[in-house]
């Protein structure tokens, strides 16, 4: 944990729209009124983020690289003449023309690449492979053949246009965003590591097409090699085109209408490994965003620990990239030149919607990683071998490892073996747990999670305050740093101002305290939905451990096992009364409970270099640093430590037994756990559970549906189908909205097919679905229902 400098770079980090001069809404000065008294304590320390693997990456770890200089925040939008070199009345009305011409560009060399990457071994062998070209053959042919992905080769970085289309991006977005800061202790170890020779990778969570804009705006501000940005995105427009790929945006081929749908051709995926190839030989930098939904972006990360394996590149540095939103930008997937003219008309005419936050973590070595055999891919098995013989056979149990997800690259990629493949995939879910652990969690995201979460009726604006403060120092507990700083006061309007179409706000007269309630709809439960996101990955393993303790608490009764649960009532998400649980838990059974359940998690949020079992483990422990469960004490004769057995006799143990402890003598079978008895326990209970009641619910509803469906289907159907039914069980019921998301779907599929729920079936018109013989019988998917939904605490 450092302290926060107070300096004139971090001042540019006060919430700027709520110090413009605008009338202020009648809630905003009831919310004033209201907390006029709370001192300025939130934001005042953060915690160093963005650190590599200790176990995987020792080696660059231990450089540090300058993260502990505390230098404070930049807001790169926050340009003036102390910038420039000069001063003076027109300085300050041209200072970002100053400063952009300023900027250190690196030059892009295009010479002889085509006919390098023409003379690959990768290239030849692919257009042997489909015919299309004899081996050793006229060059001029191969050229030909090669048309449609000369744009590609061909992209390049043009000083004179990058300079340009800096300034553009440095004039719209203060019209998008409030503010765009960035660690510059983090770009200054960005700095050292770019000295050292290898080329740098950034990899980023891929959320909106504005990522792709925000990395290299960053660097090229701050002096640095400009990536070349692989752009998963179709662009229509021939204009656009041509400008992006002369500011080294590297496009899909404008025959491919996704990037899955161009990843088939084998020429293309050749074509494209060369050039990351000849790309990462002159020493340019490269930026990749990675998808949890779809597995998109982790062929690029494959490729390049493909050509680290072949020696053809001796070594990259690595960069994870967290970006935060206050409000994630909504744009088209497909962007055309009349799409794009829009959009920026209405940007013109639009409010900002919120700021960014951009933490670079520590950049790593690859190779080391790789080579070190530390990111190990053992114990990984299929997630039917996993949890069906516990569903299907009622095994008590748990066969342990790690679920295998193969999905996440895609299945043309060709892979020398399989051990190698496992390898790809174990390194792109670090990365993507990498880049997702140095995401800062905004306010608009403590206030959505709460409101979904905690009060999904609704609170006073006071609760709402008390819940923040108590949020915000939970996460800086968890080492999570936060993109806000200042009084609550402006936090809280600052987060409500940007949720207001999402949210209800009920300031009457007759009320001093305002009320807010999230409101029953799709759109507004999806995106307080995605907001949220953030803090349940943060608190995922609590969450974990309160599904498995809600689990065994329904379990309890439902047996009619003599317990003491007095409660004046639990209605849906709400705890009425005085709740007291006087049950005892076993820790081996809660454990396996909790292992169960993480197998069930979407990728990403689990530590990789953890292990499923330690992972369970950690899970019911950080109940017990909440408070939650406490350890249960059994009275007994004789006591636990003593060296008499239960038996009566005594046990001698070698002094040389490397097997040795002290703690042979406790009995593992006996350790159990009660929960708490604080008034506030069931209330936090509920609160962690909620937070993967989501995920869980559309599983349940998605087995339900199954047998609505005529399968085999194609896969893109199938989930939209699925999509579909999700929608109209939300709109029937008219909550639980955050269970029926396009996403959610996608991931609900796939889990379904990894447990052997569904079939895939591999045509020439593309992949089929189909529900597999075993899950055709009812009473096998009431099993998984029951299985699935015991975690679902309501």
């Amino acid at each position: 944990m450092v302290h926060e400098k107070n300096d004139g770079i971090n001042k540019a980090m006060v919430l700027p729209s709520l110090q413009q001069n605008r009338p202020a809404l009648s809630w905003e000065v009831k919310i004033k009124k209201k907390l006029k008294m709370v001192p300025p304590c939130l934001g005042k320390f953060r915690p160093i983020v963005g650190q590599c693997c200790h176990q995987c990456t020792p080696d660059s770890l231990s450089k540090k690289l300058g993260q502990n200089s505390m230098l404070g925040f930049l807001n790169l939008l926050s340009i003036n003449e102390t910038h420039t070199r000069y001063r003076g009345w027109l300085v300050r009305r041209i200072c970002c023309l100053l400063f952009v011409s300023g900027c250190k560009v690196y030059t892009s060399p295009v010479c002889n690449r085509l006919e390098r990457v023409r003379l690959s071994n990768r290239v030849k062998e692919a257009l042997t492979a489909k015919n299309k070209a004899p081996e050793g053959g006229d060059s001029q042919e191969q050229t030909g053949i090669l048309s449609p992905f000369l744009p590609l080769i061909n992209t390049c970085i043009s000083p004179g246009l990058l300079r340009f289309v800096g300034w553009l991006m440095l004039k719209m977005f203060p019209s998008r965003f409030d503010r765009i800061q960035v660690n510059l202790d983090h770009l200054s170890a960005l700095q050292r590591a770019s000295q050292e020779g290898s080329p740098l990778v950034y990899v980023y969570m891929h959320q909106s097409i504005v990522d792709c804009a925000l990395i290299p705006l960053v660097l090229f501000c701050r002096s640095l090699r400009v990536p070349y940005t692989i752009c998963p995105h179709r662009i229509d427009s021939s204009f656009l085109r041509s400008i992006l790929q002369k500011v080294g945006v590297v496009l899909l081929p404008s025959s491919a209408l996704t990037e899955k749908e161009a990843g088939t051709d084998c020429v293309y995926s050749a074509v494209m490994t060369s050039l990351l190839c000849e790309l990462l030989r002159e020493g340019q930098a490269i930026s990749v965003g990675v998808s949890v939904e779809n597995g998109r972006g982790g062929q690029w990360l494959a490729y390049i620990r493909q050509l680290i394996n072949e020696g053809s590149v001796p070594d990259v540095t690595v960069v994870p990239v967290g970006i935060s939103y206050d409000c994630v930008p909504k744009t088209n997937v497909q962007v055309g030149l009349r799409s794009m003219f829009r959009w920026l008309w209405s940007v013109l005419w639009r409010r900002p919607g919120g700021g960014v936050r951009i933490h670079l973590a520590q950049p790593f070595s690859l190779k080391e990683m790789c080579e070190s055999g530390k990111c190990t891919v053992d114990e990984w098995l299929p997630l039917q071998d996993l949890l069906l013989p516990v569903i299907l056979n009622n095994r008590t149990e748990c066969v342990f490892g790690r679920r295998k997800m193969l999905w996440l690259l895609p299945s043309e990629l060709q892979e020398p073996a399989h051990p190698q493949r496992d390898l790809s995939i174990a390194i792109i879910l670090h990365l993507i747990f990498s880049a997702t652990s140095c995401m800062a969690v905004m306010s608009t995201s403590l206030v959505a999670s709460l409101l979904l979460y905690k009060h999904s009726k609704g609170a006073s604006v006071s609760q709402l305050c008390r819940d923040v403060v108590w949020l915000t120092e939970e996460l800086l507990f968890r080492n999570k740093d936060v993109g806000f700083r200042g009084s609550l006061v402006v936090v809280v309007l600052y987060a409500l101002s940007l949720l207001t179409p999402h949210v209800i706000i009920a300031a009457v007269p007759s009320r001093k305290d305002p009320f807010i309630v999230p409101r029953p709809s799709l759109s507004a439960t999806l995106h307080l939905t995605v907001q949220a996101q953030i803090v349940t990955q943060t608190f995922i393993l609590e969450a974990v451990g309160a599904c498995a303790v809600s689990a065994m608490l329904c379990e309890v009764a439902r047996s009619g096992v003599s317990s003491r649960v007095r409660s004046s009532g639990v209605d849906g998400d709400e705890v009425k009364g005085d709740m007291e649980f006087d049950v005892a838990l076993c820790q081996s059974e809660l454990t396996e409970r909790a292992l169960q359940l993480c197998h069930l998690l979407p990728p990403g949020v689990m530590p990789p270099c953890q292990s499923s079992q330690s992972f369970a483990l950690d899970a019911v422990d950080s109940l017990v640093r909440c408070g939650i469960l406490i350890m249960e004490e059994i009275p007994r004769d004789v006591p636990i430590c003593d060296f008499w057995k239960r038996e009566g006799t005594l046990t001698w143990t070698t002094t040389d037994d490397p097997y040795h402890s002290d703690s042979d003598c406790e009995e593992q079978d006996l350790r159990s756990y009660k929960i708490s008895q604080p008034s506030q326990c069931p209330e936090m209970l509920f609160f962690l559970c909620s937070m993967l009641a989501g995920h869980l619910r559309t599983l349940c509803w998605t087995v339900t549906g199954l047998d609505l469906f005529h399968t085999p289907l194609p896969e893109a159907e199938f989930v939209a189908q699925v999509h579909a039914y999700l929608f109209d069980r939300a709109k029937t019921k008219k909550q639980n909205y955050e269970s029926c998301s396009e996403e959610a779907a996608h991931t609900a599929v796939r889990t379904l097919i990894d447990l052997g729920v569904l079939l895939e079936e591999r045509q020439e018109e593309g992949v089929f679905l189909g529900i597999t013989p075993l899950f055709q019988l009812s009473e096998n998917r009431q099993k998984l229902h029951g299985f699935i939904s015991q975690y679902l605490y309501n």
